[in-house]
């Protein structure tokens, strides 16, 4: 881990050990009341909100407030939330490898478990550092088209976090205002385009649709990173990012991306233009996507995409790809149901389409939980492979 990156963890640890010494030290009290001659003695709970005195310890140090401003969470300055995520899922079609030699059929259980700390000094500017822990293996192959993230796991459409069962650092950014109609944002280990706004109301859980047809454009490759956005007002807003590797920024042998974002949001509609440039080697690849959504009075949303890339160092005939999507999403009873169908992955000129379909329903069980099964088909242009059809369950917890 990086020195940066420990020393800002080391603070959010010791900030989540220190309720528990508070809570020692009051238990260890409340003994020693039991053998003296006063009749009673009261402590205050830090993490009692109706507590009767006026004055109170948080945890993470920061020392007596006044608890009429005490808002409940856990430091007067930083918040944090947690989610975790369980899969069960069954695919067919996955397809013969070196660790996989016993058919094409693979039934999985994993798991993901996320913490987001976010920090603010002024209360405009937010401090917010990902940490995270999952037992996915993934691995990303840098393509023609541009990097690819597969995983050699039956889950992989639902995007668990990786690491082998170790809690890393995900990423790390500080956003902050720049005048009144500005933001801008620093970090590592996060996309270029944090600040960017994709017009698209699907929100299904698949890795591969997702993006809804914004594959590439979107600088989504990590690393070191910064961004602007304005907001003009009416819904207008324009964004520019950049992200590059950590060992050498914006040099001939670097692998940067940078891109720009347009946007318009009104009350049941939305349009967004998106350009990005990835470098791939000596290459660079440059993409465009378009993407809209329309809000029906009833609930349903129609969201569309559309990418269209040109791949450099390749051939006249091959050097275009190009990604589409459609998704349809809404509230149905108690959840939300949702369809969609888009390419999977850049699918380069003079190649044989590519396509996944799918359909989820997501149900909430209460405020911190929620069921989603999701079923898809993926097609496969390699002669000789089969298409993969995927069944499987994810369980969500939020707190």
């Amino acid at each position: 881990m990086k020195l940066f990156q420990r020393l800002l963890v080391a603070p959010a640890a010791l900030g989540l050990i220190s309720p528990l010494a508070a809570n020692a030290t009051e238990v260890n009290l409340n003994e020693i009341a039991n053998y003296s001659d006063v009749e009673s003695i009261e402590f205050s709970n830090p993490f009692d909100n109706d507590q009767s005195s006026d004055r109170s310890l948080l945890a993470g140090g920061e020392g007596l407030v006044d608890t009429n401003s005490y808002d409940g969470s856990f430091s007067e300055t930083t918040t944090a939330s947690f989610s975790v995520d369980f899969g069960v899922g069954y695919v067919d079609g996955l397809g013969l490898t070196a660790a996989r030699t016993d058919g094409n059929e693979d039934l999985e259980f994993n798991y993901s478990f996320q913490i987001d700390l976010n920090t603010s000094f002024t209360g405009e500017d937010s401090l917010d550092i990902s940490l995270d822990a999952g037992n996915g293996v993934a691995a990303n192959t840098a393509t023609a088209t541009g990097t690819v993230t597969t995983w050699s796991t039956a889950l992989a459409e639902l995007d668990f976090n990786t690491g082998a069962d170790a809690v890393t650092v995900d990423g790390v950014s500080y956003t902050f205002p720049v005048g009144d109609s500005m933001t801008a944002i620093v970090g590592d280990n996060t996309d270029g385009s944090a600040l960017f706004t994709t017009a698209c109301a699907y929100g299904g859980p698949s890795n591969t649709l997702d993006d809804c047809g914004n594959v590439n454009a979107g600088i989504t490759n990590g690393g070191a990173m910064a961004g602007a956005a304005y907001d003009f007002g009416n819904g207008l807003t324009a964004a520019v990012g950049y992200a590059g590797p950590e060992g050498g920024l914006m040099t001939d042998e670097s692998a940067d991306a940078y891109g720009a974002n347009l946007a318009y949001t009104a009350d049941s509609y939305g349009v967004s233009f998106t350009y990005g440039v990835l470098e791939v080697g000596v290459n660079e690849n440059t993409y465009a996507a378009l993407n809209g959504y329309y809000s029906f009075e009833n609930g349903m949303n129609v969201s569309v995409g559309y990418e269209l890339g040109d791949l450099g160092g390749e051939p006249a005939t091959t050097d275009e790809s190009t990604n589409y999507f459609l998704g349809v999403n809404g509230e149905v009873g108690p959840g939300e149901l949702g369809v969609a169908l888009g390419t999977s992955g850049g699918q380069q000129e003079g190649s044989d389409e590519e396509l996944m379909y799918e359909a989820y329903y997501s149900y909430p069980v209460n405020d911190g939980m929620t069921i989603t099964p999701l079923v898809y088909v993926k097609e496969q242009a390699t002669a000789g492979t089969p298409d993969q059809t995927g069944i499987m369950v994810k369980t969500s917890f939020s707190f």
